[in-house]
This record gives C-alpha cells, sequence and structure tokens, in this order.
C-alpha cells in the first residue's frame, strides 16, 4: 500500500472533470436513496389533502402524491429532490466535457480504447436515467415529454407498437409507466453505472493515468505529485463539488412539478423543454418538416425516424471514432503523452462541428419560447435552425482547421525564432531588426513534443508513422478501401505544419551571440 501511495499521479486542470463526474454521481446515488424512502411508485389514483392549497381535492396519481409530499412535508425533502435533479445534470455535462477533453488530446488512443467505450456507454446510460428519473413524479411537463418518447417509438417500423406496447403496459399512458421506469430508474441503470465505473476506474491505473507533454516528460514515465497528496486533495474537491450542488438547490428552483399540476392525456403544457442533454433530441423532432410516407397500407413517420437515426448517429459518431482513427492512421502504438488539440487538425475540427450540431439542435429545442421573448415568427426560427445545421458544421469545420493550422505555424516560428519581444535594434549597416527572446525549456519542450507522421501509400506495407514495425499496413483488403484509407490518411496529416528543435545557429542568433561558422 506504501508503495501504491507514492505513485505518481499527472496533475492538470482538466483532469478535474472527470472528478466532477465522479463526485456529482455520489451525490445522485446519496441523494436517490433519501428520496426512494418517502416516493410511491404507482398510478393509483388518489386525492390530494397536502400542504399545497392549489391542488388540494385534485384527483392525482401516488406518484405525483407523494412527490409533492416529498417538497412540502418531509423535512428537508425539496432541498434533496433539488439536488439529486441538479447532481444528475451536473453529472451529464461534466462527463460529456470530461470527454470532449479526452477526445480532443487523443487520450483515447491504444491501450485506453476499452475507456472510451466504458465512458460512452456511461453517458448514455446517463442520459436515460435522467430521462427515466424526469418522468417519475407524473406532473404535466413530463407526461407531455414522455409523449414525444412515445411518438418517436411508434415511429420505428414494424416493432415501435410493440415496443410502446411493452414499455407502457399497454396504450398510452398506461398504468405500469411509473412502476416500470422507477425499476429501471433506481435499480438497472444504476447497477450498470457502477458496473461501467468500477471498471472505469480498475482500468485507468492498469494503463497508467495520461500527461501532457512538457520538460521530463515521456511516454515511459509519469511527472506528478504523489498518489496520497492527489487523493488529499480530491477529498476537498468532492465537498466543493457537493456544495456547489446543494448551494444550487438552496437558491436555484428546478422542476416545480406543483406549477405543472398531474399529469392528464388530454393535456399538453406548453413551453416545455427537456433537460438540455436531451434537447438535441427535441430539436431536431422540432424542425423536422411533417413528411410522411404510405405504402401497403402502412405509414412510415418519417417526420420522428429521422431526427431518431440523426440523433443516434450523432452519438453513435462519437463512439466509433477512435477506432475509425486507428484504422486511417494505422497508429497501433501505445500513447501516454497526449496531444495539443491544434496537432491535430481534422480530429479537433470535427470535434468542435460535433459540438456546433449539437448546440444548434439544443437551440430548435427551444424555438417557441425563443419566438416568444423576441416577437418573431416561430417558423422563422424552425427555418434558420434547419439552415443553421446543415451550414453550421461544415462552415465551423472548415474554419476550425484553418485556426488550428495558424496555430501550428505560430508555434513553428516562436521555435525557430523565438518569443517577440517588441523591441526593435538599429543594426550597424541601417537595418532595423527585432529583438527575439529564446524559449525556455518548458515551453519548448511543449511544442517540439509531438510525432511527426507521414501519410501512408496505398499498396506498401509501411503503416502508421513511417515505420513497419507499428504493423499492419494499407496493402490488405479491396483495392476501393486501400485508395479510400490512403486518401483520408492524407485528410488526417496532411496539411500538418512539422516542428522540429532549431539548429545550433539559430540558437545563437536568438541568444544574439556570435554566429557559428557556415557547417556548424
Amino acid at each position: 500500500m506504501r508503495g501504491k501511495a507514492r505513485k505518481a499521479f499527472p496533475d492538470h486542470w482538466s483532469f478535474l472533470l472527470g472528478e466532477i463526474s465522479l463526485y456529482s454521481f455520489v451525490v445522485v446515488i446519496i441523494t436517490g436513496v433519501y428520496l426512494t424512502l418517502f416516493f410511491h411508485p404507482s398510478m393509483n389514483q388518489v386525492e390530494y389533502h397536502g400542504s399545497y392549497a392549489p391542488l388540494r381535492g385534485r384527483l392525482v396519481s401516488e406518484a405525483f402524491d407523494s412527490t409533492m409530499h416529498i417538497s412540502f412535508d418531509v423535512r428537508g425533502g425539496l432541498l434533496i429532490r433539488q439536488a439529486h435533479h441538479w447532481a444528475a445534470l451536473v453529472f451529464v455535462a461534466a462527463l460529456l466535457m470530461h470527454m470532449m477533453r479526452v477526445f480532443f488530446t487523443g487520450a483515447f488512443r491504444k491501450p485506453r480504447e476499452l475507456n472510451w467505450v466504458l465512458g460512452f456507454l456511461l453517458l448514455v446510460l446517463g442520459m436515460f436515467a435522467g430521462l427515466t428519473g424526469y418522468d417519475l413524479p407524473d406532473d404535466l411537463l413530463s407526461g407531455t415529454g414522455l409523449a414525444v418518447v412515445n411518438g418517436t417509438i411508434l415511429s420505428i417500423p414494424i416493432v415501435g407498437t410493440y415496443l410502446s406496447m411493452f414499455l407502457f403496459g399497454g396504450e398510452f399512458p398506461g398504468t405500469d409507466l411509473v412502476a416500470r421506469f422507477h425499476t429501471i430508474h433506481v435499480l438497472i441503470i444504476p447497477a450498470l453505472m457502477v458496473g461501467l465505473l468500477l471498471a472505469h476506474l480498475f482500468l485507468a491505473p492498469a494503463h497508467r493515468h495520461t500527461q501532457y507533454p512538457g520538460r521530463g516528460r515521456t511516454e515511459r514515465n509519469v511527472v506528478g505529485p504523489p498518489l496520497k497528496v492527489r487523493a488529499v486533495k480530491s477529498a476537498g474537491f468532492f465537498l466543493l463539488v457537493a456544495g456547489v450542488i446543494f448551494t444550487l438547490a438552496a437558491v436555484a428552483q428546478i422542476n416545480p412539478v406543483w406549477r405543472y399540476g398531474p399529469y392528464r392525456a388530454d393535456q399538453v403544457s406548453a413551453g416545455s423543454q427537456p433537460d438540455w442533454y436531451m434537447g438535441v433530441a427535441d430539436g431536431l423532432l422540432r424542425v423536422m418538416p411533417g413528411w410522411e410516407l404510405t405504402f401497403w397500407g402502412h405509414t412510415l413517420a418519417l417526420d420522428n425516424l429521422i431526427p431518431l437515426l440523426a440523433g443516434v448517429g450523432v452519438f453513435v459518431a462519437m463512439g466509433v471514432h477512435p477506432f475509425l482513427e486507428a484504422w486511417v492512421t494505422g497508429d497501433t502504438r501505445e500513447h501516454h503523452l497526449l496531444d495539443r488539440p491544434r496537432n491535430r487538425l481534422v480530429r479537433t475540427a470535427l470535434g468542435v462541428s460535433w459540438i456546433s450540431f449539437y448546440l444548434v439542435a439544443l437551440i430548435g429545442a427551444a424555438n417557441d419560447i425563443i419566438a416568444t421573448r423576441l416577437h418573431v415568427a416561430v417558423e422563422s426560427v424552425t427555418w434558420a435552425v434547419r439552415i443553421g445545421l446543415v451550414v453550421v458544421p461544415p462552415l465551423v469545420y472548415v474554419l476550425t482547421r484553418r485556426w488550428a493550422l495558424g496555430l501550428q505555424r505560430q508555434d513553428r516560428d516562436k521555435v525557430l525564432h523565438g518569443r517577440e519581444t517588441g523591441i526593435v535594434k538599429r543594426m550597424p549597416n541601417g537595418e532595423f531588426v527585432e529583438v527575439h527572446e529564446p524559449l525556455g525549456q518548458e515551453e519548448l519542450a511543449l511544442l517540439t513534443q509531438r510525432d511527426t507522421f507521414k501519410p501512408i501509400v496505398p499498396g506498401t506495407t509501411v503503416d502508421g508513422p513511417g515505420s513497419p514495425a507499428d504493423g499492419g499496413g494499407p496493402d490488405g483488403g479491396f483495392r476501393p478501401v486501400r485508395r479510400l484509407r490512403a486518401a483520408l490518411n492524407r485528410t488526417f496529416y496532411g496539411d500538418e505544419v512539422p516542428i522540429d528543435e532549431p539548429p545550433a545557429r539559430e540558437h545563437q542568433e536568438i541568444a544574439g551571440g556570435p554566429t557559428p561558422p557556415a557547417g556548424a
């Protein structure tokens, strides 16, 4: 144990994103256990006689009645309930940001492909956990969202009707929905998430922690404080995360079910939006035209099916990217040093383009609110989002790629000529030159510590970064596949700016010393 406690752990602010998701998940579990003690997962109708006067005498489900009891009659119940909801939102947000950090820095490369898959599954399960928990109170807002979910399920060809009947126990909304969602929310999904989380935490030390480039950092070592120091800091981070979540729960109201009232199938809550992580699906549904196809007496609801496929495709693209990149680059080596996002043009541009698509779809989920608040036609907002979904991602891809390329060239100039000081000197021959300051060893190592890849050529046996030892090769498979792979490889690496250590002559010129003789 003493040896394990002395194990080095890299220190960087971005590593905290994963810890925030872990700590918020702990808060979700603790608060969820407390809420389970008072919640009744039943859709049986009862008359409300609680503390909230406007709803007294109304027929509500036992689920809604117990939610109102938790909010108004259980000591600290509303605080715990809102902390549970806020912690769920923070968990999904921190997990998505953590995965984006892993994506942009290339931390998913060998040997961590399995860790990426585990994180991706955690994100998907977290979203479905939020969806099932959001529907448990059986209020009008969650019921409206659930009707949208039911419509999407029904749009699935052949099996959609059967899936809906199985999920709701009959015609929507059925009588078993809350009980089934309660089992899924408090038992099945948490068990799967805990299993994935334990596997992720087990694999992380087995593969060694990744670290950013820098002086003294290589693929074979780890530079950072010992694990016991990191553990003490992590305990403080947990208290900070829990404190922020409970502060939000105390001062920021969320999901006030008493304002919405109990769910009724003949009513729809105006201005209803899901939690942000499901906003991309709702936004795609709202901006999709009402297309339908009818053949052989059957109707194919494309206005629901296409958004469903697009939403699934967006997340599947994120999940399979590490394997697609490994195939394109042919890089089978183990990597423990992270990439700077600017040094991987296509990966960074694809990631930012993915985020832009997500944000545009999220705007589409609020088209009615935007139209009301800005006093514009909702059709105008819808068309703006439709155009944005097609135009914005490619435009963002091009701009990000050019921006990263410009940053690469700036780094190369710094390495070769030093940092600009703003001081201009006049030489004896009358020439004016700007004085450059040589870079420090730490910054020089950061800028030069990167791989320089060579594009693969169809028909060769050399793969990856130009070494036969890297294995594989584009020589296998059909010729069209080989050509496609070579073309993708050139796209992935073709515009990178090589950065090498400056020669001794440049070092002398930067430092202002005597220039060594030619050939030195």
